[in-house]
């Protein structure tokens, strides 16, 4: 599908196949992925909204060290919900009244109150310009005209995700350079931005065409997308690329945990939900215990990004303890497929399943 067949996406982003990594938040992206994907002809991603600012540039150079090829930089436009730019010391620490009893359980003391829950998208976004990545993709989301006319004249492709026709015709009007139509089957968050996430829920296949009938921009598809087959039917939905999460969420390249990579390839991946128990936001993993015993208490939740604040302070000693039970596994539905370990294995498989088509 990629010899000899370019098409507008391949040859906008100076790729050699249809074959997008997404990014991914919570250290779960890495340089050395990126590059990966990237080296073998694909678009390496690098998640970096939970980055400083200063920390931007940086990653753009150790990627620029491993890889001459293009890559993308990725951001969430939206850097929090209502109510959740700041609290009182007083509704700290009635949000905390949820999380307590698994600090006490892990021996981690309750946490100071921050000056700030998350990065501004605004310093984060100035930073990236400053970077220039040949790609800026984005998500919860677009830009203002004058961040998209900024990456314009630095040279910089922009991509933006939608969940719905509306969100793929507002990012279109935005002049943004490609559209990710993103299923509601993918890994992760749902980066709705027009209506609730709950509210969104369209599936890849008949997102893809919709979308695909209606932009100019080229469309990327992406949810619940982990072998050529998956490629092979969007491509011929309309779209130009295919952008597969969970797939290099489980190489050995990326920055997630052994037990997690364990867990996608176990039985255990038959079993994704979609829950706003890890960040405030609505998102899809595995089912564990703290998916179940939030599911009673929603009202409870802090909106993002403190509820994911109070959670990355659990984390490091889940982690170290080996507990998959109090963090977040995200999985996209297409994960009981999942057959490869290592990114070069990978792409030689999705190459092949693409050239013999």
């Amino acid at each position: 599908m990629s010899q000899g067949r370019p098409n507008k996406a391949i040859q906008k982003l100076g790729i050699q196949h249809p074959i997008i990594q997404g990014p991914f938040g919570g250290g779960n992206s890495t340089e050395r992925l990126a590059a990966a994907v990237s080296n073998l002809g694909g678009l390496g991603s690098y998640g970096a909204h939970q980055l400083p600012p200063e920390e931007l540039g940086r990653v753009a150079q150790r990627i620029r060290a491993l890889t001459d090829r293009p890559f993308a930089l990725n951001l969430w436009v939206s850097d929090h919900d209502v109510g959740g730019d700041a609290l009182s010391p007083e509704a700290f620490d009635r949000a905390y009244q949820l999380f307590e009893p698994y600090y006490r359980e892990l021996g981690v003391e309750k946490p100071a109150m921050p000056e700030r829950f998350h990065h501004r998208f605004e310093d984060q976004v100035e930073a990236l310009l400053e970077a220039r990545p040949p790609v800026f993709s984005f998500v919860f989301g677009v830009p203002s005209a004058a961040i998209l006319a900024e990456c314009r004249r630095r040279g910089i492709l922009t991509s933006g995700a939608a969940t719905t026709l509306a969100e793929a015709e507002a990012l279109d009007a935005a002049g943004v350079d490609l559209i990710v139509a993103t299923g509601f089957e993918a890994g992760g968050h749902r980066p709705s931005f027009l209506a609730r996430a709950e509210d969104s829920l369209m599936g890849t296949m008949a997102l893809t065409p919709l979308v695909a009938d209606r932009v100019k921009a080229p469309v990327i598809a992406a949810g619940g997308l982990a072998d050529g087959r998956g490629i092979r039917a969007v491509l011929t939905l309309g779209a130009q690329a295919a952008q597969l999460g969970t797939a290099f969420l489980v190489c050995e390249e990326s920055g997630t945990t052994d037990a997690h990579r364990e867990l996608l390839f176990s039985d255990r991946a038959k079993q994704t939900t979609l829950t706003r128990a890890f960040t405030g936001r609505l998102a899809r993993g595995l089912r564990n215990r703290w998916t179940e015993e939030m599911a009673a208490r929603q009202t409870a939740f802090a909106p993002y990004p403190i509820q994911s604040w109070f959670l990355s302070k659990l984390k490091p000693a889940a982690v170290q303890a080996g507990r998959t039970d109090l963090v977040s596994l995200w999985a996209g539905q297409a994960a009981p497929n999942l057959r490869h370990r290592t990114v070069p294995t990978l792409m030689e498989a999705l190459i092949k399943e693409l050239s013999a088509a």
